[in-house]
């Protein structure tokens, strides 16, 4: 057999297996999706320093990221906002990095969970490293890594098989995700980390979605309110104090220079509310918040249309997140808190 054939057996021996991967995984349900990776992130964040005094930013964590839906917000507004929350984490360090490393000061609206808001400042705890690490690779990356992100979107964009994430879901179906579901034992006394599964879909604008069987499949949205349990379990207490003079600090610079804050706290539900509500009093944390900020800030159960329940107890659904970001912003523009909306 000649260098010609041989080159074309293995071609066609590399795409039969390729395509029969990729067919299986979509027969279990799987289907292509963007990974919300730093990459991701930096590709938004770079477009601040094109934004004028009428633009939006949007910070926080997940709740953020999946309860406001940007479409919603651009049809209200003519303006899309930009999404730079981040699962997981403290909005503070982004906050930062915005009043710090740019000339914004249009309106930044800060989402507030309680849980991560207020936990830390800390450099190396989870929710302090998670969004600072996207804000270092922001200001570090490369034009080779830059390239190679582009170039990987179309392959996200049409094949399972490409499916992975930093966050490492369980069930992630890359090479390395496969072989770390491999467990041989328990060989310490500390109790396993519960499978956390994918329940997001992601647009290249960041744009963020609850995934369909989170939704409708009770079984598997269960399954994430485990996980909530366990943080809520091993979570350390709370640093009230210098989260809040963090924040407040740069709250005052970002208002002295002409920029606008807007607080919003967005829905939950359940056991997770309940144990947010003992864990984190609404008096002593976003009243006393809200007092000092001296800034627009609105708290769902204060608003009866913007009271939902969460599938998992902690994110809307991708038709509630539509009505959320709607009636929320007809509540903020009541208030003339945008510069930009939009009239009939």
């Amino acid at each position: 057999m000649n260098l010609k054939q041989s080159l074309l057996v293995a071609v066609v021996v590399s795409l039969s297996c390729l395509g029969a991967w990729e067919l299986y995984w979509r027969s279990q349900g799987f289907y292509p999706n963007i990974d919300d990776n730093k990459d991701l992130w930096a590709v938004q964040r770079a477009k601040v320093e094109s934004l004028s005094d009428e633009d939006v930013i949007l910070v926080g964590s997940s709740r953020v990221l999946f309860d406001i839906q940007l479409d919603e917000w651009q049809k209200q507004t003519r303006r899309k906002p930009l999404q730079l929350a981040s699962p997981g984490s403290s909005p503070l360090p982004i906050f930062h990095d915005l009043v710090e490393k740019t000339d914004f000061k249009g309106t930044i609206l800060v989402g507030v969970t309680p849980g991560l808001f207020f936990s830390t400042t800390f450099p190396e705890a989870s929710p302090w490293k998670r969004p600072q690490t996207k804000v270092d690779y922001f200001h570090n990356r490369t034009y080779a890594q830059q390239l190679n992100h582009y170039i990987s979107l179309p392959l996200q964009s049409n094949l399972v098989m490409m499916s992975g994430s930093e966050e490492e879901w369980s069930d992630d179906i890359d090479l390395k995700a496969l072989l770390g579901r491999i467990k041989i034992g328990n060989r310490t006394n500390e109790s396993d980390f519960p499978p956390f599964y994918n329940f997001n879909d992601t647009r290249i604008d960041r744009n963020t979605t609850m995934t369909e069987r989170t939704a409708k499949d009770t079984a598997f949205a269960n399954s994430i309110k485990r996980v909530w349990g366990f943080f809520g379990k091993n979570a350390p207490p709370p640093d009230k104090k210098a989260t809040m003079a963090f924040f407040l600090q740069d709250l005052k610079k970002f208002k002295a220079r002409g920029g606008k804050v807007i607080l919003v706290r967005c829905p939950s539900s359940g056991m997770l509310k309940k144990g947010e509500d003992m864990a984190f009093p609404k008096a002593a944390f976003w009243d006393e918040l809200v007092q000092q900020a001296q800034v627009k800030s609105y708290y769902f159960e204060d608003y009866k249309q913007l009271q939902f329940d969460c599938p998992e107890w902690s994110h809307l659904s991708a038709p509630d997140a539509r009505k959320f970001t709607v009636e929320l912003l007809k509540i903020i523009n009541a208030d003339n808190e945008l510069s930009n909306p939009k009239t009939n």
